[in-house]
């Protein structure tokens, strides 16, 4: 029996045009499972068998990379030794397990190349459930957000830069993949109606009208809100110290730092600290009612009649949320309110570096500017009208003086009406004019540019200007005069 032949794994052919198409197949679409074929075009047959050699050989080598581990392998491996906020972790973990093992998991992780990874964020922005674009029954593309794809890139990068050093991988070629354009979105405070009516409403409820109205006033976030306590509360000073957060992972509720890792210290107005003062007093009555104290660790804002435990995160977005849409609210995020206290300090003209201070902002107020730059802007304005009403006033400048060119043409304007001229006399050339002036040629030719325009002289080039019969000047002629020697008083 003779041997199999073995199957050519490329294809030169020959073109219309005299050179060569390589072909070779270079296995399934990662993403689309469709064949992948690699194609380069060569001028000699010579070059086309080069071509050809090199296109196989640089699929073996995607196929066999020197290292089998797998995406999967390679993000598993680095999640068991990065340090990650609990909630950062489980929001990676629902990134994983939605987008990125189901389609790229079991790939060889020395396969993911910039092309591979920015085709795959690409195909997430048009439909989180990656179709194939289709229209099918009951599915509704709905694209994910700039910022989680953004999310998902760096949970890659991070993994396979953790796989080379620890010597799995080669070279991380994911790192030369461009991570999407963060998207932008314009901060949304609540107007100055829609802040009576929200405060207005919440009063019902002294406790949770309070918490809005601190929200408003220092704009914290949501977990530094929840982590409030007494201690944290400077009634002597007028000072509130934000140094903790509550955050709430799925395993349950827990303290932590603030996002930017540092406290800040925030001053309150006189009613303010009235409004918390008061709000002390209903907790102390309450414990005394329990036979117990006050402690300064017990919250703020807390469910327990002892201060023991806090509001949760989640529990103050939802109820916000709520009451958001009962008010037909444009926002329904806890996050606007501390948008309106950034966005209010900034119309009242309080610098960015104190607005960022009392939000906790980080890179000396340059994160503040860039959220708010829109309300920058605009108490910029402000300031600009307001140097203006208070800067003191300059004197009116004086009536300018006439410029040259305007008395030289007066002057033999004068000797043509008074009869000196005469139709059909020759004026002084402009070299005359200027001596006798002491002005520059191009003035003298300015002046009598003026006189052709109103009909006093005729000028021919190479001669000199004659005078000529005095006509009216009708309106047109009076129009480019005025727009000439406006011209003119520009250019000089």
């Amino acid at each position: 029996m003779p041997p199999r032949k073995r199957r050519q794994r490329g294809s030169i052919l020959p073109l219309p045009s005299g050179s060569y198409r390589v072909t070779v197949y270079a296995g399934r679409d990662a993403l689309t499972g469709k064949a992948r074929q690699l194609r380069e075009t060569a001028k000699t047959y010579d070059e086309a068998k080069k071509v050809l050699t090199r296109l196989q050989r640089q699929v073996d080598e995607d196929k066999q990379p020197k290292s089998n581990i797998t995406v999967r392998q390679a993000v598993e491996q680095w999640l068991e030794v990065a340090v990650l906020e609990e909630t950062t972790r489980e929001r990676y973990d629902d990134l994983l397990r939605l987008y990125v093992l189901p389609t790229l998991g079991h790939l060889q992780a020395a396969r993911l190349d910039a092309e591979l990874l920015e085709r795959f964020y690409a195909r997430l922005q048009r439909c989180r459930e990656m179709c194939t674009g289709r229209a099918r029954g009951g599915h509704t593309c709905r694209p994910l957000s700039s910022s989680t794809t953004r999310k998902i890139h760096y949970l890659i990068r991070g993994a396979l830069d953790r796989a080379v050093r620890w010597q799995h991988l080669g070279v991380n070629k994911a790192a030369m993949a461009t991570a999407p354009t963060p998207g932008h979105h314009e901060p949304d405070p609540p107007n100055a109606g829609e802040a009576a009516r929200l405060l207005n409403a919440a009063q019902a409820d002294p406790e949770w009208g309070l918490l809005l109205w601190l929200t408003m006033l220092t704009g914290p976030r949501r977990g530094e809100i929840s982590a409030l306590r007494w201690r944290h509360v400077d009634f002597e000073r007028g000072l509130l110290t934000i140094h903790r957060s509550n955050a709430q992972p799925k395993t349950g509720l827990k303290e932590k730092t603030t996002k930017t890792g540092q406290a800040r210290k925030i001053a309150l107005d006189p009613h303010t600290l009235g409004l918390l003062a008061a709000h002390r007093e209903l907790f102390e009555s309450r414990c005394a009612e329990l036979g117990s104290t006050l402690s300064l660790d017990a919250f703020v804002f807390s469910p327990a009649p002892d201060g023991s435990t806090p509001f949760l995160p989640r529990a103050i977005s939802q109820r916000y949320r709520r009451l958001a849409l009962r008010l037909e609210l444009r926002s329904t995020r806890l996050h606007s309110l501390r948008h309106y206290s950034a966005t209010e300090l900034i119309a009242a003209g309080v610098d960015v570096r104190t607005v960022a201070g009392r939000l906790g902002h980080g890179s000396g107020g340059a994160t503040t500017l860039k959220v708010y730059a829109g309300w920058a802007n605009e108490a910029d304005r402000r300031a600009a009208v307001t140097m203006g009403m208070i800067l003191p006033k300059p004197a009116p400048a004086p009536a300018r003086s006439r410029w040259p060119y305007e008395t030289i043409a007066d002057a033999l304007r004068r000797e043509i009406e008074t009869g000196r001229l005469k139709p059909g006399d020759q004026l002084p050339t402009v070299v005359e004019l200027a001596v006798a002036n002491a002005v520059a040629v191009g003035t003298a030719h300015r002046a009598l540019a003026v006189l052709k325009l109103e009909g006093l002289v005729s000028v021919k080039r190479g001669q000199r200007a004659i005078a000529r019969r005095l006509s009216v000047t009708g309106p047109d002629t009076l129009h480019h005069h005025k727009s000439f020697a406006s011209d003119c008083s520009d250019q000089a």
